[in-house]
């Protein structure tokens, strides 16, 4: 199929202030169609869920729908869906239930590639109920993280490993079915921060091995929420805490208090706004082209940017994993110390509308297991709108800052 940019960026109004943003992810930009279902779903008659009224059965149909959106996003039964207010919630919400099950002696592996968020609760969780945090590390040379480094520290004790699909700071994919095969031999469960890995890639959580994979849809054009995708037989065997008289059914025992129903509806036009793009087939067969189409997009203009960056004096790139996001993560040489420097150019491209933080990301393991300390570096970001003029203002204006 081919990939119209120039089509695909006429559908989001934020664009039209001509700023190049290379800060997807920290959350994308959003097509006109998410935001027109946000606004119809929040202005509409709506109400609590249930089958009475035309408002009851609107909200109940708003959740039905984007369960069903999210399942064939991920590949999953619609029946192991849960939505909260984030990823993080999600995933310290998971943390508490599984820990309850979890005492001295037992182990749970976490990674020096993940966002904090796949760190903490665990973190956390093991520590409240006794159990021990093993580490898997990554080359910092090249970024990879292999299943060998995951199989290191597997035991018999070990009882959960978490681990990012994607990092969300150098980009780095981590061969999960293969990690998961060492996961399962071991009998673990495995648990995948999607976050960055759905924004980039097609995804098939029971190809991958996942027991559980969380994602976020304002990563991939949707608006600010977080989703959970398991086996509804695995989220049968757990009990969250909940209120009294909230419903025991699952998914819905894992989803605290109503459900923002305008959230949800934009969840929903956001995958149907990729499905789109997709050609025809089913939603799932559509979805699939169009991640494959936009990680090919994405990833011609990766190799033109860093021919670009190869170009200029003093550029360090610390994404070199073999299979990786179009996400690059940049310091600077002989211009001070790194946190001013990425800072520094931060601003200066800041100023010239280009849009390409500077920091660690929340993935502050990963930042000072590379030596960058807490503060990282300048992180530059492709998304599916992301052109070749994008690329050429921002090399452009590293180019005019390196000379300065």
């Amino acid at each position: 199929m081919s990939y119209d940019v120039a089509a695909l960026r006429a559908s989001f109004p934020s664009l039209v202030s001509g700023t190049a943003h290379f800060d997807g992810p920290g959350g994308t930009q959003v097509p006109d169609a998410v935001g027109r279902a946000v606004a119809a779903t929040l202005t509409a008659p709506i109400s609590n869920r249930g089958p009475v009224t035309s408002a009851e059965r609107f909200a109940d149909a708003t959740v039905l729908a984007a369960r069903a959106a999210m399942a064939d996003l991920l590949g999953v039964d619609p029946g192991g869906v849960v939505f909260g207010r984030s990823a993080t919630q999600l995933t310290f919400d998971l943390a508490r239930t599984l820990a309850a099950g979890w005492g001295p002696g037992d182990e749970v592996v976490v990674t020096r590639l993940d966002h904090d968020a796949n760190i903490r609760p665990w973190v956390l969780a093991a520590g409240a109920a006794g159990a021990t945090v093993r580490w898997a590390a990554f080359d910092p040379a090249t970024g990879e993280l292999t299943a060998d480094d995951v199989a290191a520290v597997l035991t018999d004790r070990t009882r959960l490993v978490a681990v990012t699909g994607a990092s969300n700071l150098i980009g780095t994919r981590p061969p999960i079915a293969a990690i998961a095969e060492r996961v399962h031999a071991a009998g673990a469960l495995l648990v995948v921060d999607g976050v960055h890995l759905t924004a980039h890639a097609p995804v098939d959580v029971p190809a991958l091995g996942a027991d559980v994979l969380l994602c976020s849809p304002y990563k991939f054009l949707g608006p600010h929420c977080g989703v959970l995708a398991a086996d509804p037989a695995l989220l049968a065997r757990l009990q969250p805490a909940k209120l009294l008289p909230s419903s025991d059914a699952v998914p819905e025992r894992f989803e605290l208090g109503t459900l923002p129903y305008e959230l949800l509806a934009g969840t929903t036009a956001a995958v149907d706004f990729l499905a789109d793009l997709g050609g025809s087939g089913t939603r799932r067969e559509r979805l699939v082209a169009a991640m494959t189409a936009i990680a090919q997009h994405e990833d011609r203009l990766r190799e033109r940017l860093e021919a670009g960056l190869a170009q200029l004096p003093g550029v360090r790139l610390w994404s070199g994993a073999a299979h990786r996001t179009p996400t690059l993560l940049l310091t600077f040489e002989g211009r001070g110390a790194t946190e001013h420097a990425a800072a520094d150019a931060y601003r200066f491209l800041a100023d010239r509308g280009v849009n390409a933080p500077a920091g660690s990301f929340y993935a502050v393991e990963a930042s000072r297991w590379l030596g960058l300390g807490d503060t990282g570096g300048l992180r530059v970001g492709l998304a599916p709108y992301s052109d070749t003029e994008d690329v050429d203002r921002l090399l452009a204006g590293l180019r005019e800052w390196l000379a300065a």
